[in-house]
């Protein structure tokens, strides 16, 4: 156990390094997703048949786009988007190397979650806002997505959650995070103590982001 607490004060400063490079590739990855997802869930759902906007085309290829990224698991996403991300960044390493492959494969995700949020909605609910005349965007903004609120904070803090795990993949590519250091340093250099405190911080942080994601969704309800 002297050897554990040991091994902490140790790589305590790496660690804390780490644990802030996670949140780093979170919130930007997050943000960046939500702005793309959220608009595409909203198009999804607008654009089905017999919706406000029905459009065949627009529909059809977005759902074909969205399954093809979602089918794709991150490891393989983050390896073929290597070139294209030292392209369009200039590197493949670090939290700016790693936002890109994160973003690709999160906001196809978080645009699901919210199109099944929004296809929740009561119908009679828009019928009745439709009667009265309102138009069809200011529906979409003050009536979905308002309504929809509990389910899309569940949504994504589900989405959150599966970034975390993506971002522990990326350590494989020298991302930066916990998941580089569970690797480099609990994996390659055979020190177990490392593992399991990155273990133990995931965890952690995983049941903080469900718990909070829970209390605004109920609040969400009250409203």
């Amino acid at each position: 156990m002297a050897n554990f607490f040991d091994q902490i004060d140790r790589w305590g400063g790496l660690i804390w390094q780490a644990t802030i490079e996670t949140f780093q590739m979170v919130s930007i990855s997050l943000i960046i997703s939500i702005i793309i997802g959220l608009p595409l869930g909203i198009l999804l759902v607008i654009t089905r048949p017999n919706k406000s906007y029905n459009n065949k085309f627009i529909y059809q290829s977005l759902n074909i786009v969205i399954n093809i990224i979602r089918s794709i698991p991150f490891i393989i996403l983050l390896f073929t988007l290597l070139p294209f991300t030292r392209f369009i960044v200039g590197t493949s390493m670090g939290v700016r190397g790693v936002i890109l492959p994160l973003v690709v494969f999160t906001a196809p995700y978080i645009a699901r979650l919210m199109e099944s949020a929004l296809l929740e909605v009561d119908r009679g609910v828009l019928e009745a806002y439709e009667a009265m005349g309102i138009k069809t965007r200011d529906i979409i903004w003050h009536v979905m997505v308002r309504e929809a609120r509990p389910s899309i904070i569940l949504g994504i803090t589900i989405a959150v959650i599966g970034l975390i795990g993506a971002t522990a993949m990326a350590g494989l590519v020298g991302a930066g995070g916990l998941g580089d250091v569970a690797y480099r340093f609990g994996h390659l250099r055979y020190e177990p103590e490392v593992m399991y405190v990155t273990i133990i911080i995931l965890i952690i942080i995983i049941q903080a982001i469900q718990s909070i994601g829970n209390v605004l969704a109920s609040r969400a309800k009250k409203d």
